[in-house]
């Protein structure tokens, strides 16, 4: 669009340079054309679809809007993350030299050393039926000069099976589940918001392109009532010339002209008013040339009668009013909540279930002799392979199996609260039936605003006809010297008056109508 508007610009310099033949370099005609386009403004012809549409892509609050389902749907993978496995290890390494005090402490010399390396790994998880789990393995070789152990280097492997199951509360519902259903609901509700955003921002949107209208043709009204005056001074003067009227005559008139220019001046501040107004609501701020651009709504302001089927409508709202959708979500919210309570309200009673795996290698020793300390032989060699031998052919279990029983003793606080939860989940429904009717009422309230304003525009465009009938009377009885210059101006301010009543009366109609589409979606504020 700048381009359009830089070409003949440009032209209009390279026009002058010609003619007037000034020596003018490539770079300063560049920056005149330039200088040019930046004082031209640039012109964005609109309608009331494309308005809606610049608007739903620019509007900041939408744009803001935007964020919240993408927020609501990362909390439903934060939740849910509540069941995500999680494994970890550790690897460690030490060593340990002491004196001897004693013969007990199995050394030939005056210390004793000893060294170990370990590994370990574990997985866990909790799983949506209220059970978790968790596997572990740990492996270790150690090394000892003490004649009391068997093995030197000693290789140790163990495996570990531990399982925990809810068998009444937190079976079919727990706090996690809790989390879960709740931000999936949270997400619609996200969803419906922003579809209210649109709703509302578009009812604005709208309204702000009419007042843009309303204001660029009330001006044209005011400078016809303008001109309407210049001309009647300009008929008093010829009059005072040629000596029909005295001199007098003439301050009236001068008079009505300052007051209809003052409100000519009124009329272009409440146009740029209007203008900054709609520009806020579909242009981007970090455009360069946000504030140079002009808005010119090219729809005209026509009146066109619209059928009303308040039942329908009526109908229509119970059933998309976003208001209503979030009322009705908040009582799924309740309901999560009051599951949960009923589900903390049982006993607990818990299974847990461990089992163990071992196995034992490396190099074997046995004593030479009866005596305690006897110097140790190596007997036999077991590796790595052979303890995870002991592990999987299950030589050497443990196990352990154990149920716990909680019982509360008299009403439990979660009694309590599920006593409290559901009186308040009445109550929000009794809040349901109360907003359905408000709704109905204002579907109502709306359609009848739409009648009121037919028949304002009927009223007032008969108004305006008569005010234009005596207006032509009122001037052909001046110009006949049977009316008076005061009466003329009246009759002026009269058709002015009448025709922004007009106006004012179709587009208030179109706003009512405007608000009965809104009002069944969203409510209106």
């Amino acid at each position: 669009m700048r381009n359009l508007l830089i070409q003949p610009c440009l032209f209009a310099v390279v026009f002058s340079f010609c003619t007037t033949g000034a020596s003018v370099s490539a770079q300063q005609l560049a920056a005149q054309g330039q200088a040019a386009a930046a004082a031209e403004p640039i012109v964005l012809r609109l309608t009331v679809s494309y308005t809606e549409k610049v608007a739903a892509e620019n509007n900041l609050g939408i744009e803001a809007e935007r964020f919240n389902p993408q927020i609501q749907s990362l909390g439903v993978d934060q939740a849910r993350g509540a069941w995500t496995p999680s494994i970890s290890g550790t690897v460690l390494s030490n060593g340990n030299t002491s004196p001897n005090n004693s013969f007990l402490s199995g050394a030939v010399g005056d210390s004793t050393r000893d060294r170990r390396v370990a590994s370990t790994a574990q997985l866990q998880q909790a799983v949506p039926w209220g059970a978790n789990y968790s596997v572990g393995w740990d492996a270790a070789r150690s090394t000892t000069d003490s004649l009391f152990s068997n093995f030197s280097p000693q290789l140790r492997s163990t495996m570990s099976l531990s399982y925990t199951q809810q068998l009444l509360r937190g079976f079919r519902f727990d706090n996690t589940r809790q989390q879960i259903e709740t931000s999936l609901t949270q997400r619609v509700i996200a969803d419906v918001q922003l579809r209210e955003a649109l709703a509302t921002t578009s009812r604005t949107v709208r309204t702000a392109y009419w007042d843009l209208r309303y204001a660029i043709a009330s001006l044209r009204v005011q400078q016809q009532s303008l001109d309407l005056a210049r001309e009647s001074l300009r008929n008093t003067r010829t009059r005072i010339e040629i000596g029909t009227m005295p001199p007098i005559e003439e301050v009236a008139p001068q008079a009505e002209v300052a007051r209809r220019e003052e409100a000519v001046i009124v009329a272009e501040s409440q146009i740029e008013t209007a203008e900054d107004n709609l520009r806020t609501l579909i242009l981007k701020i970090d455009d360069p040339d946000f504030w140079r651009i002009r808005l010119d709504p090219i729809e005209t302001i026509e009146f066109r009668t619209t059928s009303v089927d308040v039942d329908g409508a009526i109908r229509n709202a119970l059933d998309r009013r976003t208001d209503l959708s979030q009322a009705k979500k908040q009582l799924e919210l309740d309901d999560i909540s009051i599951r949960n309570l009923k589900d903390q309200t049982r006993p607990e009673l818990t299974a847990d279930v461990d089992y163990g795996l071992a196995g034992l290698g490396g190099t074997q020793y046995a004593r030479s002799g009866t005596d305690l300390i006897a110097q140790r032989v190596p007997v036999g060699e077991r590796g790595f392979g052979s303890v995870m031998g002991d592990l999987f052919t299950n030589s050497y279990p443990t196990w352990t199996t154990q149920l716990r029983l909680t019982v509360p003793v008299g009403r439990s606080p979660q009694e309590a609260g599920l006593a409290r939860a559901r009186l308040e989940h009445r109550q929000a429904e009794v809040q349901l039936k109360n907003q359905q009717m408000q709704i109905s009422l204002q579907v109502r309230q709306a359609a009848r605003q739409v009648q009121t304003n037919l028949k304002r525009v009927d009223t007032t465009r008969s108004a305006r006809e008569l005010s234009e009938r005596m207006l032509d009377a009122e001037q052909r009885k001046l110009a006949a010297g049977t009316s008076e210059n005061y009466l003329v101006l009246q009759a002026q301010r009269d058709l002015a008056s009448a025709q922004n009543d007009e106006l004012r009366a179709i587009l208030d109609y179109q706003q009512s109508v405007v608000d009965l589409e809104t009002v069944q979606e969203v409510p209106l504020r």
